[in-house]
């Protein structure tokens, strides 16, 4: 069964150009892109995504982070979509991910790790719905 899983290509990765490079791996890994679009995401906005990290130490820095530039908000389909996607990302501390992994090749360190993705069917709902309604989805 085909499930939908969220995708955001994080403001380094946007700054640096790899962007396309960043699409390019999800589609040639059986991905299809639903909906995208290129936003710049307030503070506020920000924080409200984030909010379930709401007590963590890094909330703060992360917003900040996820705010200062444009990111490229998508939503991914294929069969295991959250699973594929998050091994696909490799790990959150880029150092610790795997060769050929969307991390390893372009994220700088554990907070600027270039790419975000659902964590589970219930983040995926939460965080699609949160950026995209029904009407600009495929």
């Amino acid at each position: 069964m085909k499930e939908r899983t969220l995708s955001i290509i994080k403001p380094d990765c946007v700054a640096a150009g790899n962007s396309g490079k960043v699409i390019d791996i999800l589609e040639s890994n059986g991905f299809s892109i639903v909906a995208m679009k290129k936003i710049h995401m307030t503070k506020k906005q920000a924080e409200g995504f984030y909010i379930v990290h709401k007590e963590r130490p890094f909330y703060d820095s992360l917003t900040t982070f996820m705010s200062e530039g444009p990111v490229v908000v998508m939503v991914l389909e294929k069969e295991n979509a959250i699973k594929d996607y998050r091994e696909l990302m490799g790990a959150t501390n880029p150092k610790d991910a795997k060769d050929g992994t969307i991390r390893a090749l372009f994220a700088t360190d554990i907070e600027r790790n270039a790419v975000h993705g659902s964590d589970s069917k219930e983040s995926a709902d939460f965080e699609i719905g949160y950026f995209f309604n029904a009407l600009e989805m495929v």
